[in-house]
């Protein structure tokens, strides 16, 4: 089997594994009665992507060869995600909030690093086999995606969405992976990182960064605009279920399909990467920046202007818009760190891009999000064709358009603040 294919596997089963909750947990949490702790739930992932990824990157590059930390962290993810899934699903509506949350940060505190992780075992054994990493890894990368949305058709298909089930499933994947990882070819451990100081090695020097004022503000600002990171993976698959509340809306495709409508914004982002190099080099890293940020304004407002029935074009569009908002932030601005710091610092710089966005960033916004949507909406128990179901219903337009708000105050403080002049590439 060629490297590519044995990359490529293992980059769809990566997602997957993300895949079969990500997006539906929410479903879940709400009809157990842990609906008010949704946005704790997904904060979690930010608050272990501050800390975790670089103390596993630097066993990984000190000790442990990179593909079977891969395969150890997974397995240890899995474990945790299995008893989650399995002591859910044996306590029905009985479940303690602790408990769940426990086993479930425990498993989440595991798979995070791998992100990061997997990306460093496929570069690296791109790079000794001979290939071009830059051309060479998206299209593989792509097939994560592919993982990420084919576990969320299926969760969706065989009804998991609501059940612990899914949790199950995710952990299942994640022991075929945790097997797969040790099979991958070495990745032997760096011989240069063994003069570097703890303070290096944690990527703390990238913090001098801050002294120039164009950097500072890049990542202030790349801090509030992860706020908006992580808010419809939380909360759009509540938001589209509750409108099975109205007769109306009750056997609309979306409504029965949640996962499968939200799955569209996975599909424009795995297209959306192709016009990153284009924009970058025409228009510059600020004008991209500020694209992705009033993407962020449409994606909130669609959802707040659209419903399941003869408004799902909007829902459709604002799905669309996804895969800019998403791609032209977190990619361009990845490119941006590179391009802009110091090659010795390089490494610390991206470390720390992610620490703004998915680590803090992204952990007051799902805090945030979860107090907006709680003064707006409740979970209720509504009888829908003789069946009742616990959805989350409310003014949910208001809590779209307060998230829009945000958006829009943060693209207009960042037009007027970020001063940068692009060079057009010829």
């Amino acid at each position: 089997m060629s490297l590519k294919i044995r990359l490529i596997i293992m980059n769809f089963l990566q997602f997957a594994v993300w895949g079969a909750y990500l997006t539906s947990m929410s479903r879940y949490l709400g009809p157990v009665g842990l609906g008010s702790h949704i946005g704790i739930f997904y904060s979690v992932q930010g608050i272990v992507s501050i800390f975790m990824p670089a103390v596993i990157g630097i066993i990984a590059d000190r000790w442990v060869p990179a593909q079977k930390l891969l395969g150890m962290c997974h397995l240890m993810a899995a474990a945790f995600m299995l008893a989650a899934g399995l002591y859910g699903f044996e306590a029905s509506v009985d479940v303690s909030f602790p408990v769940l949350f426990t086993l479930y940060t425990l498993s989440v505190a595991f798979y995070m690093p791998t992100l990061a992780l997997s990306n460093s075992v496929a570069y690296t054994i791109l790079e000794r086999g001979g290939m071009d990493t830059v051309k060479a890894f998206p299209p593989i990368r792509v097939f994560g995606t592919v993982g990420f949305i084919c576990t969320m058709w299926l969760v969706d298909v065989v009804g998991f969405q609501t059940s612990a089930m899914q949790f199950v499933m995710s952990g299942a994947i994640g022991l075929v992976l945790g097997g797969y990882a040790f099979t991958l070819p070495n990745c032997p451990v760096s011989t240069d990182t063994k003069d570097k100081t703890l303070f290096q090695a944690l990527g703390l020097d990238a913090f001098k960064l801050f002294k120039q004022r164009k950097m500072a503000l890049f990542f202030i600002f790349s801090m509030f605009l992860g706020v908006s990171l992580q808010i419809t993976n939380g909360f759009a698959n509540p938001f589209i279920a509750s409108f099975e509340a109205l007769p109306q809306y009750a056997n609309t495709f979306g409504v029965k399909h949640a996962n499968m409508l939200i799955s569209l914004s996975q599909i424009s982002e795995a297209l959306c990467i192709l016009l990153i190099p284009f924009f970058l080099k025409r228009y510059g890293i600020k004008n991209v920046m500020l694209i992705a940020m009033f993407a962020w304004v449409l994606r909130f407002g669609l959802f707040g202007l659209g419903n399941p029935g003869n408004g799902v074009w909007l829902l459709i569009f604002s799905m669309l818009v996804y895969g800019v908002a998403f791609d032209f932030f977190n990619v361009s601005g990845s490119l941006f760190v590179d391009k802009e710091t110091p090659h010795h610092i390089r490494a610390s710089a991206q470390g720390m891009f992610m620490l703004m966005t998915n680590g803090i960033g992204a952990t007051v916004g799902t805090l945030g999000a979860q107090w907006v949507v709680n003064q707006f909406t409740h979970w209720q128990d509504v009888v829908v064709e003789g069946q009742t179901k616990s959805l989350m219903v409310g003014d949910w337009q208001s809590v779209w358009f307060v998230f829009a708000g945000y958006a829009l105050l943060v693209a207009l403080l960042f037009a007027l603040l970020f001063r940068y002049k692009h060079e057009r590439t010829p």
